[in-house]
Order: C-alpha cells, then sequence, then structure tokens
C-alpha cells in the first residue's frame, strides 16, 4: 500500500476591506435623485441617466456632441484661449484655474463649437462644458458663439446651442457681461437671415447664458429636471421678500408657466431636434 502525504493548502486569508473597497472605487456612483446605486459602466451606456429614476446627469461637452452628431464633426476655433485681463486672483490665480482646467479636460475654454450631421442635415453646434469653470461664459465663450452665429448666417445652416454653465465668468469682470450683448445682436442678425436656432437648456442653466443666448431660441427646450433662472433662490426670496413656490426654476416649471416649448428626455433629444428642423426647413 502507497503512502502519500497529503500537503496543507495555505489558508485563504479574507480580503480586507480597505483593499475591497480600492477595487470597486470608482465603478460605482448614487444616484443624486433616487439614491440607488448605479454600474458607472450603465450610466455611461445610458448617456449619464439614471436607469432607475431616468434622473439626468451632466453630460460633457463632448459626448454629447456624440449624442447629437451622426459621427465625426469639424471643431470650430479650437485656437482660442482666454488671457487674464485683470490679473484677477481670488483663492487662487485666474490663470492657474484657465491651464488647470484646460489640462484637464483637453479644451481651450468651455465651450465646443462643431460643424456635422444630424440625421444627415448638416448644421452648426456649440456644447458648453461645466467642467471648465462651472461652464461660465468670458470672452472666449461669447466669441465662440459669436463665430458659430456668423458662421451659420454665411453657410445658412441651422444652428443649436447647449446650454450649461454657471452664467457670466466674474475672472472677467466687465468683459464678460459685454459678451451678453455682443451674442444676443448675432443672434438678432440671425433672425433677420431666417435661419433656424435651437436652444437646449440643460442642468443648470443661469446667470448671464440664461439671460442671453439660451432664451433666444426660435425652440427652447430642456432636459427633465433642468435648474434654469437667472438668480439663485435665496437672492430672489431676499430680494421680492416672499417665499417662492415649490420647483421654482426646474425645466417642467418654466414650461408650464411658458417659458419653455418642450422638456425633452435626452434620448429623445436628438429625434426631436431632427423634427423641428424638418418643421423650420421645410
Amino acid at each position: 500500500m502507497a503512502w502519500f502525504k497529503r500537503e496543507k493548502k495555505p489558508i485563504e486569508q479574507p480580503t480586507p476591506p480597505d483593499e475591497r473597497r480600492v477595487r470597486t472605487e470608482g465603478l460605482w456612483i448614487k444616484c443624486d435623485s433616487c439614491r440607488a446605486i448605479v454600474w458607472k459602466k450603465d450610466l455611461e451606456n445610458n448617456w449619464q441617466v439614471c436607469p432607475k429614476c431616468q434622473h439626468h446627469f451632466k453630460l460633457g461637452a463632448t459626448r454629447r456632441l456624440e449624442l447629437l452628431f451622426d459621427g465625426g464633426w469639424l471643431e470650430q476655433d479650437a485656437h482660442l484661449t482666454s488671457t487674464d485681463p485683470l490679473g484677477f486672483v481670488d483663492t487662487k490665480p485666474y490663470v492657474t484655474r484657465l491651464k488647470e482646467a484646460q489640462k484637464k479636460l483637453g479644451m481651450g475654454d468651455a465651450i465646443i463649437t462643431a460643424e456635422g450631421f444630424l440625421n444627415s442635415r448638416p448644421l452648426i453646434c456649440c456644447s458648453m462644458e461645466f467642467g471648465f469653470i462651472g461652464g461660465s461664459m468670458g470672452a472666449v465663450v461669447g466669441e465662440k458663439v459669436t463665430r458659430a452665429i456668423e458662421l451659420a448666417m454665411e453657410k445658412k445652416l441651422p444652428l443649436v446651442i447647449v446650454s450649461c454653465s454657471g452664467g457670466a465668468r466674474m475672472m472677467e469682470g466687465t468683459i464678460s457681461l459685454m459678451q451678453l450683448a455682443k451674442v444676443s445682436a448675432a443672434l438678432a442678425r440671425l433672425d433677420e437671415a431666417r435661419v433656424p436656432y435651437i436652444s437646449v437648456l440643460t442642468d443648470p442653466t443661469t446667470g448671464g447664458v440664461t439671460a442671453s443666448y439660451a432664451m433666444l431660441g426660435d425652440l427652447n427646450i430642456a432636459e427633465p429636471g433642468a435648474l434654469i433662472g437667472f438668480a439663485g433662490p435665496r437672492v430672489i426670496e431676499q430680494t421680492i421678500r416672499q417665499k417662492l413656490p415649490e420647483g421654482f426654476q426646474t425645466a417642467e416649471f418654466l414650461l408650464q408657466h411658458g417659458f419653455l416649448d418642450a422638456v425633452v428626455p435626452r434620448k429623445d433629444l436628438k429625434t426631436y431636434i431632427a423634427n423641428a428642423l424638418d418643421l423650420f426647413l421645410a
């Protein structure tokens, strides 16, 4: 009879909690609305919309163009970058904020202007990036939007602007406020040229952007639940000394009170815009 000695297998030690946390960190995200834990890949595949409750998370400028355009696009004025006209410093120098945002996002400023095709129809689209200093509008954002409007007039192509912004960029002072008038004047010329302009308001659209091109579309549409307004609720309450109604400054509230033409879920946005352009250009 042959004898053999069974080798003792090493006892597997349980994975420390900290190590398990490191392995899964960044793979899940908690929905801001329903508080459900969502697999991040599922969220990305669903265009940053919660599959449980349909809450719309912010969508980056490049991903927005991927959503709307049929394929690739030709970017316009990518070389434009902001300067520091006031030598502005708060908790850090403005030039430092610019360099950090440019390095992190690979963008010159808080907006991408592009020419491409939506359902085989050529158009100009501007897409704002909230991650770039809160999507604020400084001289470069105002200039790129104005040039996009002028290009739409020159080529007789419809214009779509997707807004996602905290408003005018305070680091550029009066220069940023001047963009409201400049862009609004350009849109007036676009209207005279009878070139359609569709404004898409996403969460958030506030301040000087709301007070200019975001609310000047031939068609103003918004995503569900988007925060839209000029000043914040606290400032308004202190000014008028009244309690604001429930849901004030949401897309649904504005639609109910006549400030918007439609609230459109993100998955339906491309089709809705395509159908609208068919009516405009029929």
